[in-house]
């Protein structure tokens, strides 16, 4: 898949099929290489004519707007070390600027990130990619693949900033708190071809003296009180010993520090990679603002902590309507708020980073020192009673071994007075795999608190035992529908879906036939899942006519489960009245009035021979193709006018849907040319008469509904700072929503 958003075609940024999207700019020759990840094995190979520096440019040169700032990366792997740069040019093409990455600290032949990003100078209409290295000889080749230009790639929802995320255009996005300076380096990292918010340039700390050391974000980013906050960063911390840590602070509307929390990573040894380390603290009362802060205790003088991908965020919930919290959920800071409440077992975080987790990068490890039964408890969370609630976690045997664990709920009233505890369910523990296990129980009278105990068993002494993603949630239907007829659209949920599986629904008709559903990637048929709670709106649906939903679910080796709907219908109040839809664009449907249906035609090709001396002709035909007709409607306001020319303006597929028992079938159409004219004199009237030349399609396959894609207000308000900077980049409503960019 393309990178999104990238200015460069798919063939110049994977370089496949060919290098028609390069040229060379200085002391090389181009040519495709081989061992490329990014759409095919391709890659772009420049090739030294003498020893020094050589560059190669894109061919085409991109639009650009002066003052706004634009990113680019690439991929590579030589004998040298390399830079990328953003060539800025003018409207004739005369050469402005041109902003350059740092070169890379070392040379490596594995492919590596290089990345730049800076703001289009005053004057600069378009931009090139330039890729260069210097060579210590003729005839050397640089690989370089993955390349992309475009607006600034960053992590959605990230309260911070892209530059202070990424450095990717300086460092003033920190300060040195103690004891420490700040810069900017490209150490050789190797990233995934696909995780497109990882640059090459880092944000780097040295200690000035040996102790302790951080910086801090300058951003402010403002929060809730109450509301659970997540941050992380990747981290290369220095190889002597030294313990590096991030911490999630807290501000009052003064800029008073009112809380803060630490995660301190445990790489292993020696630490030479990049470590994704998490922290999560939920805003206390009087907070307004956060910040992230970084740093090395027990330094030595010259060492340094780099930075990627520095990120704050809502905290992500691991199970849709879970009240655990993401730090006592997920153990990546520590064991939170869970404690031993009987037996001689001990709790610690997994160490060292990554050995053991199914979230993130740790998880708790309970140790049983003799073949005895231990109880673990959490903190308590918030319950409401006469309704079910689940409780979960997920574990494997990491040493020794282990018989049995039950999981169970133990109540508490506002006091915090224990009500008693349920009876769980017990599990059996064999091998050493990862076990999802769960208990439903429904809280006494008076219960307003629950803390979740896992009861574990060892059958052998040093016993060790990995627990992971704990959620306590409501029990709700795994599969809910609503009809909203007012907007034409009937809405599907589906809870607890299992990851990484895929999913098939159907919406099945009063006759039993079925129709696939459309989501954001075309239609839902063997769709990877990716979260366990899916929302789906069908405006696909058919109007009057009783319909239900079947959910398939498929694991990795073909098994199949299903689920089922309630049956649901839409309503069509007005019989004078029809649907136009554009399936890919939802926002944009519009409910007009049907002044006359159409006439409908057939079409057919044929061709007529004449026979000497017969009186038939001789007719060779084709198939007969699908209904054309003109369908006569009215717009009965300036709003209703403007909503159409919208709907009609990309050419796409429709889909007209008119009330049942009047001989017309829901149908994807085309439209050719739109003629609308004046319904009376008047200069004021508002009504419109619309001529609409029909042609029946078949249903688009591939289109998938257009939104934010994960995008909020939250990103909005991040990256722009008034108002009036959105109307500068964004024409429509719609545009802000689709994040489409003047």
């Amino acid at each position: 898949m393309p990178i999104p958003g990238n200015l460069l075609s798919p063939t110049t940024e994977s370089i496949d099929p060919n290098t028609s999207g390069w040229t060379t700019k200085l002391n090389c020759t181009i040519a495709k290489g081989s061992g490329g990840r990014n759409g095919g094995d391709g890659c772009l190979s420049v090739r030294s004519v003498a020893a020094g520096e050589m560059q190669a440019r894109t061919v085409s040169s991109y639009p650009v707007t002066a003052g706004t700032v634009y990113y680019a990366f690439a991929d590579a792997a030589g004998a040298s070390t390399e830079r990328i740069g953003i060539r800025w040019l003018s409207s004739v093409g005369w050469e402005i600027g041109i902003t350059w990455s740092l070169t890379t600290m070392t040379a490596s032949v594995g492919w590596h990130r290089v990345s730049v990003a800076g703001a289009a100078p005053a004057g600069a209409t378009q931009a090139q990619v330039l890729l260069s290295s210097t060579e210590a000889g003729a005839n050397v080749s640089h690989f370089w693949e993955n390349v992309y230009l475009g607006l600034p790639i960053r992590t959605m929802g990230n309260l911070l900033p892209f530059n202070t995320e990424s450095s990717e255009v300086d460092a003033s996005g920190w300060t040195a708190v103690v004891n420490a300076t700040i810069s900017r380096q490209v150490p050789v990292m190797s990233w995934s071809v696909t995780n497109y918010t990882a640059g090459g340039q880092t944000l780097s700390m040295t200690a000035v003296a040996a102790g302790n050391a951080s910086i801090l974000a300058v951003d402010r980013p403002t929060v809730t009180p109450g509301r659970e906050y997540l941050a992380y960063a990747y981290m290369q911390p220095p190889t002597v010993a030294s313990t590096a840590w991030i911490e999630l602070r807290f501000y009052d509307s003064n800029g008073n520090q009112i809380a803060a929390t630490r995660s301190t990573l445990a790489p292993p040894t020696p630490a030479t990679g990049m470590y994704r380390q998490r922290v999560s603290s939920t805003a206390p009362a009087g907070a307004a603002t956060c910040s992230l802060a970084a740093g090395l205790d027990g330094a030595s003088a010259g060492q340094v902590l780099r930075l990627e991908t520095i990120v704050i965020v809502a905290a992500p919930v691991l199970q849709a309507g879970t009240v655990v919290p993401y730090a006592d959920a997920s153990f990546e800071q520590g064991i939170s708020g869970w404690t031993v409440a009987s037996g001689v077992a001990t709790i610690a975080r997994t160490t060292p980073w990554g050995a053991s987790s199914y979230d993130g990068s740790y998880s708790l490890a309970v140790t049983s020192t003799t073949a005895t039964t231990s109880t673990l408890r959490s903190a308590r969370f918030p319950v409401t009673e006469g309704v079910n609630w689940r409780a979960q976690a997920i574990a494997h045997p990491a040493a020794g071994a282990w018989a049995t664990a039950t999981i169970r709920l133990r109540w508490y009233d506002a006091a915090d007075v224990s009500l008693g505890v349920s009876s769980g369910i017990t599990y059996s523990l064999p091998g050493s795999s990862w076990y999802a296990f769960q208990s439903d129980q429904v809280p006494p009278a008076g219960a307003t608190q629950a803390a979740i105990e896992l009861v574990a068993t060892a059958s052998a002494a040093g016993s060790v035992l990995h627990v992971d993603r704990v959620a306590l949630w409501e029990v709700l239907p795994l599969t809910t529908v609503a009809a909203h007829s007012d907007r034409g659209y009937i809405t599907l949920t589906l809870r607890e879906l299992p990851l990484d599986r895929t999913l098939t629904v159907h919406r099945v008709g009063a006759d039993g036939s079925r129709t696939l559903v459309r989501g954001t990637a075309g239609l839902i048929d063997q769709q990877l899942i990716t979260s366990d709670l899916l929302i789906i709106e069908d405006h696909e649906a058919p109007m009057g006519v009783p319909v239900f939903y079947r959910i398939e679910i498929y694991d990795a080796v073909g098994g199949r489960s299903t689920r089922g709907s309630d049956t649901v219908q839409l309503t069509h109040d007005d019989i004078n009245t029809a649907w136009l839809k554009d399936p890919g664009n939802p926002q944009r449907a519009c409910k007009v009035v049907v002044q006359s249906a159409p006439d409908w035609q057939r079409p057919i090709e044929q061709a007529a021979s004449v026979v000497r001396g017969r009186r038939n002709k001789v007719i060779f035909s084709g198939r007969r193709q699908g209904l054309e007709g003109d369908l006569a409607i009215w717009t009965r306001s300036d709003e209703e006018r403007r909503a159409l020319h919208l709907l009609l303006d990309s050419g796409n597929t429709l889909l007209w849907q008119a009330t049942p028992g009047m001989g017309v079938d829901d149908m994807y159409v085309a439209v050719a040319q739109v003629n609308e004219n004046r319904v009376g004199q008047l200069a004021q009237e508002q009504w419109r008469a619309w001529s609409l030349p029909l042609t029946e399609q078949d249903m688009p396959v591939t289109v998938g509904v257009n939104g934010s894609a994960g995008r909020t207000w939250q990103d909005v308000l991040t990256e722009f700072t008034t108002t009036a900077r959105l109307l500068d980049v964004y024409a429509t409503s719609e545009d802000l929503l689709l994040d489409r960019r003047r």
